[in-house]
């Protein structure tokens, strides 16, 4: 099987061109590829098909390294972005993908950076989905003996997002490990820690579901800035800083549609042997 590796902001993936429906990649399989020392090693599998809709240049599917398929992913799709031009199966600046549950529009700008529109943020409890008895802008959750304040929201996966003082000093891999899979997220969730800097700027650690905290996290960061500005404290055009680097959002808030901005690298071209 070939494949591509490539890396957003070091959340790094695999691309595999699946037109002529010629792999069945099992979750076994999956598990073993995205091994770091026996296998490949990636953050997620990303397979490339023909449309399946009229006007939609191609389809897209998206494995976690735990073999799980999940619905979007923001470093993700502008890796994709990328491989479709270096692999000269595109000729255009604008393109359509779809995935199980949307679709994206994407700019190819220049020095490597892709403008993906991202859609709608939905914050109701059913789309992400989240069980609650009630619904409000901000819940809570109880954790080592304390309340964990959080907000919920989904951009074609889920998200959870938490406001910290100092995202240096948060134990991200052990308060995510635990909400990732709390029974309040049947489809579990994608758990961001959130630093505010100023109405422009904040910082970012993303602990995702079926992988652990990965260098960055597209969906994340614009779950970030969506939960931000719901709640009144982040501006229309926002710099997030993650471990990997930096990405660039913009929203206008209600039902307009978000864009995230950022670059995608290629590393190698692969063989590997199923």
């Amino acid at each position: 099987m070939k494949f591509v590796k490539m890396h957003a902001l070091g959340n790094d993936f695999i691309i595999v061109n699946n037109f002529k429906k010629k792999f069945f990649l099992n979750k076994n399989i999956i598990k073993k590829l995205s091994h770091r020392y026996l296998g490949i090693g990636f953050d997620q599998l990303l397979i490339v098909e023909s449309p399946t809709l009229n006007n939609v240049d191609f389809h897209y599917r998206i494995f976690n390294s735990d073999g799980n398929e999940v619905n979007n992913c923001g470093n993700g799709i502008r890796c994709l972005a990328q491989y479709l031009k270096i692999k000269k199966l595109i000729f255009k600046k604008n393109i359509c993908v779809s995935t199980n549950n949307r679709l994206l529009y994407i700019e190819i700008l220049k020095d490597n950076r892709i403008c993906v529109d991202m859609g709608v943020p939905l914050f109701h409890p059913k789309d992400i989905p989240f069980i609650t008895n009630k619904i409000k802008k901000n819940y809570k959750i109880f954790f080592n003996n304390k309340f964990i304040n959080f907000n919920v929201v989904s951009l074609g996966n889920p998200h959870c997002v938490i406001q910290v003082k100092d995202i240096s000093k948060t134990p991200v891999s052990f308060i995510g490990s635990f909400i990732e899979k709390h029974n309040s997220f049947p489809e579990k969730i994608n758990v961001g820690f959130m630093e505010y800097v100023n109405p422009n700027n904040i910082k970012l650690r993303v602990f995702e579901r079926g992988v652990g905290e990965t260098n960055a996290c597209g969906t994340g960061a614009c779950a970030a800035v969506s939960v931000g500005i719901y709640k009144n404290i982040l501006s229309s055009k926002v710099e997030v800083n993650l471990t990997g680097g930096i990405l660039d959002v913009k929203w206008k808030g209600g039902n307009t549609h978000l864009f995230m901005i950022g670059n995608a690298n290629y590393i190698y071209d692969g063989k590997i042997k199923l």
